[in-house]
């Protein structure tokens, strides 16, 4: 399994959380994924995705993916 930990621009609520998660969460291979709208951290638990999959789906939920 790959652990990767990334920075989210806009979470200011449980709900943005949860968005996050559902849609980083339907990537092919992502088995786990945490969020934190504190301090806009989301680390994703998998094998086989990529950063650019994961920037498109916070992107998808509302949010942008800091680089």
């Amino acid at each position: 399994m790959s652990l990767k930990n990334y920075t989210v621009k806009g979470m200011t609520c449980g709900h943005c959380e949860m968005s996050v998660k559902e849609e980083v969460g339907e990537i092919p291979g992502v088995t786990a994924v945490t969020a934190d709208h504190n301090t806009g951290a989301v680390t994703v638990d998998g094998e086989g995705f990529s950063d650019q999959q994961v920037a498109a789906a916070v992107a998808e939920a509302g949010y942008t993916l800091e680089q």
